[in-house]
């Protein structure tokens, strides 16, 4: 699965690369503003977002887009998931900053069963 990192700090970026890498995903980024996010997304499977990034607190407008306008499933990891309040429509999970690597590789795994789920009762 190709997943999106969108985080504006470079240490949990690299954080997460690694985590997914080692699961055994391919990573797109890590990337720090909306317009970086969008131009991947078309590229991407899912994506972890944080809520403030480089541009502000523009994590969830980019969450809508992305799941909108892409498709893109979209996980956030934050450190503020009060924010995210009883989520956002169509995200799979909100995942508190700090995070365990198993907490991260679950909701990757969740994600990958439910694309996996869909693409075959798109195609049966």
């Amino acid at each position: 699965m190709k997943v999106m990192i969108v985080e504006d700090e470079n240490i949990i970026a690299l954080e997460l690369e690694r985590i997914a890498q080692e699961a055994g995903h391919h990573t797109v980024g890590p990337l720090s503003t909306v317009e970086q996010a969008l131009a991947y997304a078309p590229r991407s499977d899912v994506a972890l977002v944080d809520l403030s990034l480089s541009d502000g607190l523009s994590g969830a407008q980019l969450a809508r887009r992305l799941i909108d306008r892409f498709g893109v499933d979209v996980i956030f990891v934050t450190g503020s998931p009060e924010n995210v309040g009883n989520g956002i429509e169509g995200a799979l999970d909100v995942i508190s900053k700090p995070f365990t690597d198993e907490r991260i590789v679950n909701a990757l795994s969740q994600a990958e069963a439910r694309r996996k789920d869909f693409d075959s009762k798109a195609a049966g």
